[in-house]
Parts: structure tokens; sequence; C-alpha cells
């Protein structure tokens, strides 16, 4: 069988790979963890050049209009393999920083909580507790750092503490991702 380079995943030389052909299961494993992937198409694995090759056949039955995006699907599978390989692989973070005056960060320890404390401009304090899965380390009180083995939790715990004070268009005050740059808006002419 003839397989495309595209829907091919290199398998690093210190990551383990378990497929369970029956279930369609795939088990990663790696220095900081082992990851698990429910798959929805076929694979094959090769030893000698130490390969994923994504196939177009399904795993239970397909219908007509299902499966015309099949090879859509190829591409979404090869995507969710790279990252659970990354995830295993290296610690991923995220850097959020605090624009405007007196906006800051605190970290507390409460009752064997850790929370932190934003002052976002508001009449009160915002507290958030953070999750076990992550860890949040704030830097000048105007940065903080957050670190995770999965991508998902981490891009959703920066999306929650960025959601406290989104960014605004005409002074581009707000809570903003490390590398995010704010169009702004012209304000009212007098």
């Amino acid at each position: 069988m003839k397989f495309s380079k595209k829907y091919s995943v290199k398998i690093p030389k210190n990551i383990k790979i378990i497929y369970y052909a029956q279930q369609n299961f795939l088990v990663i494993i790696g220095p900081l963890g082992k990851r698990t992937l429910n798959l929805k198409l076929k694979i094959f694995l090769t030893e000698q050049t130490s390969c994923i090759y994504i196939t177009t056949i399904p795993t239970e039955k397909v219908t007509d209009n299902r499966k015309k995006i099949l090879k859509s699907l190829c591409g979404t599978t090869v995507a969710m393999i790279k990252q659970r390989l990354l995830e295993t692989l290296v610690l991923l973070n995220k850097k959020i920083k605090f624009v405007g005056v007196g906006y800051k960060v605190f970290p507390i320890n409460y009752k064997s909580n850790k929370l932190l404390e934003f002052k976002l401009g508001f009449s009160h304090f915002i507290y958030y507790k953070i999750p076990e899965t992550v860890r949040i380390t704030p830097y000048k009180s105007t940065y903080i750092y957050i670190f995770s083995n999965s991508y998902y939790c981490l891009t959703q715990i920066a999306a929650n503490i960025r959601a406290y004070k989104s960014p605004e268009p005409y002074k581009g005050k707000g809570i903003l991702y490390e590398n995010e740059k704010i169009a702004l808006k012209e304000g009212k002419k007098v």
C-alpha cells in the first residue's frame, strides 16, 4: 500500500508508541508522561522508518456523505498526533501581560489552595484558583507565566484569565498574550 508523506508523522527516538488495532486506540509514552488518543481512521506503524502513516480507511461504517470528509479527517488526525507527541516531549508555556495603570497580579496561599489575586481597576479584587494540572508563576506583578503538559488545558486557562479584562480597542489596556498587538481605534475628534 502506498502512503502519502503529507499524512505521516515521524516518531522521535525517546518516544514509545503503542497501537491497539482492535479498539483503534493510540498510546504515546514520553519523558513527561503518557497521552492517549482515540482514532477515527486506521493507521500503520513502521519500525524501520519510525513513522506513523494515516490512511483514509474508517474504523466504523461511514455513510456516503461522510466519505467526502475522510481526507480532511486525515489532516486532523496528523495534527492531533503531533500535538500529543509535543505534549509528551516538552513543557508548554504561555506568557500573559497586564497592561494598564494599577493592573497587577499577586499570588496567595489560602488554606492549602493556591490563588491568584487580580487588581484590574474594579472596586474589588478578582480571585482565581490555580488548578492542579498547571503551574502559574507571577513575575514583577504585571506578567504571569503558565506552564502545563496539556496544550488544551494551557490555552483554556489563559483564555479564562484573559476574559477577566479583555483588551479594549481605544487605549489598549487589559490582559494580553505575550506577542499580541491591539489595533487601536481612533477616538472621537473634537
